[in-house]
């Protein structure tokens, strides 16, 4: 069954690099981020990994905390980051979860259509689409989810803005608009009337009927 917005996110427990994880307990009421990934030492996820490895104070900034899947063991992973600290410049201090089992890549519904998983000689053509984001609220549901094929590398830039996006939408009547970066204007839902949002919210920036910017409150 797939993992839908607002869903509970599946809690599980699982050795990673930071010792023993208890999802559910591990978020702590903080937003975070989980992405995974279809082996180690791959090339593409190498660089992945860095990159988050490079973002660690803007996720500090929004109190969100990162944590890496990756089909392969604690052991594997602590020798590929290694190479992804090499790599970055940055020290990978997020969790790398074991997930030989592959019992987060099914939880989460990771796995390609018709994937065939072999006894021995498992291969990252395998578990192709064990390369999903989802960005989850302190609430423990899902609020968002991207998954990308082998051959395109994830963009954390983009990541790092849906998670404002969320963010700055979370509980309030706004939603972003296309390309929306924070300090730009945001949209007022359609529950909310033009009356009570210029009397909460101030002067609108009214485009049509239906589609109403406003100032986002600080």
């Amino acid at each position: 069954m797939s993992i839908r917005i607002n869903d509970v996110a599946p809690d599980f427990t699982a050795d990673s690099t930071a010792g023993t994880i208890h999802f559910h307990d591990w978020l702590d009421g903080h937003y975070a981020i989980i992405f995974s990934h279809p082996r180690d030492f791959t090339p593409v996820c190498t660089t992945e990994f860095g990159a988050v490895a490079q973002l660690a104070a803007e996720w500090a900034k929004r109190k969100t905390k990162v944590i890496g899947v990756s089909v392969d063991s604690v052991e594997d992973h602590g020798k590929w980051k290694r190479d992804i600290e090499a790599f970055a410049g940055a020290a990978a201090d997020f969790p790398i979860i074991d997930d030989t089992s592959l019992t987060v890549a099914k939880a989460y519904d990771m796995l390609p259509a018709e994937y065939y998983l072999p006894a021995e000689g498992r291969t990252p053509a395998n578990t192709a689409t064990v390369r999903t984001v989802y960005i989850v609220g302190p609430d423990k549901k899902v609020r968002l989810s991207m998954t990308y094929p082998m051959s395109v590398g994830r963009n954390f830039a983009e990541i790092l803005r849906a998670l404002d996006a969320v963010q700055a939408t979370d509980g309030v009547p706004f939603a972003t608009p296309a390309n929306w970066v924070p300090g730009q204007d945001v949209i007022v839902a359609l529950s909310v009337s033009t009356e009570d949002a210029k009397a909460k919210y101030g002067d609108l920036d009214i485009k049509l009927p239906y589609l109403r910017f406003a100032k986002r409150p600080v």
